[in-house]
């Protein structure tokens, strides 16, 4: 697993993190000074790149920025693990509980659509959290801040519309060994690093057990191009299935010819 190679020594890929985590700093500032914003805003879910990006944002904005804890039916662990957090770095925060929202939306849907624990219930959670984050970074001039990795990305493990809907990815060039050296260099408390990483879609859920692959694999893939026959294989197939999250909207193109001749 990913944190056992970390704690044995950072592999030869992973880049150091003092260093990245000047870079990252600086182009947050960038990012919010360009859109006009006077500081971010990111979803606080109790893991490992949610926990580094609350910490950066706090080491560029100070207190003009907002952590959100935003539970859906979620473990009071996470919520835990999120305070933790919290208190660490002395973040500004928030919670707004969407249980009632995401019951309400379920209890609207026609016909047997609510029923079961099917993909599409589930990512109607990051959706809802999405639109709650955007919600609060209009109201206050907040840029919302995405948490996705560079290994996520690859694999598309992410919700299209949920938790890719953000107006930067701080850690988006970073692979996950990365975010996890970034981590315990800013003090981010060494049970959230070590914690297996999920997005807490349901109770057990794992993002490795859930891809097939484990983080430190795909790592070794990005960086280098190679691994096993069998973990080269899910992840390409992966990153081809994946391709249209990484994309915007196709347009259906008429052409000016077209508006010439009607002309």
């Amino acid at each position: 697993r990913l944190q056992d190679i970390t704690e044995s020594g950072p592999m030869n890929y992973y880049r150091d993190p003092a260093s990245l985590i000047e870079k990252i700093s600086s182009w947050i500032k960038e990012m919010i000074g360009l859109s006009g914003r006077s500081g971010g805003i990111v979803g606080l879910s109790g893991g490992v790149d949610s926990a580094v990006v609350a910490a950066l944002l706090k080491k560029v904005c100070g207190d003009r920025m907002l952590a959100v804890m935003m539970p859906c039916h979620s473990m009071d662990e996470d919520h835990r693990d999120a305070m933790k957090v919290v208190e660490a770095f002395d973040l500004p925060w928030a919670k707004v509980d969407l249980d009632g929202a995401y019951d309400a939306l379920l209890d609207s849907l026609p016909g047997d659509v609510s029923y079961g624990n099917g993909i599409h219930l589930s990512n109607v959670k990051p959706r809802l959290r999405m639109t709650t984050l955007y919600c609060l970074g209009q109201k206050m001039g907040l840029l919302v801040c995405g948490t996705g990795n560079k290994a996520e990305l690859t694999m598309g493990y992410f919700t299209k519309h949920g938790d890719s809907g953000v107006d930067i990815l701080p850690l988006g060039d970073l692979l996950k060994g990365e975010v996890n050296l970034i981590a315990r260099e800013l003090g981010v408390p060494s049970g959230i690093i070590k914690k297996p990483p999920s997005a807490g879609l349901w109770v057990g859920q794992t993002d490795e057990d859930e891809m097939g692959v484990t983080y430190s694999e795909i790592d070794r893939y990005i960086a280098t191009g190679k691994g096993s026959p069998r973990s080269i294989g899910i992840i390409e197939r992966a990153l081809v299935r994946s391709e249209h999250k990484r994309i915007t909207p196709p347009i259906c193109l008429i052409g000016e010819e077209n508006r010439k001749k009607q002309g």
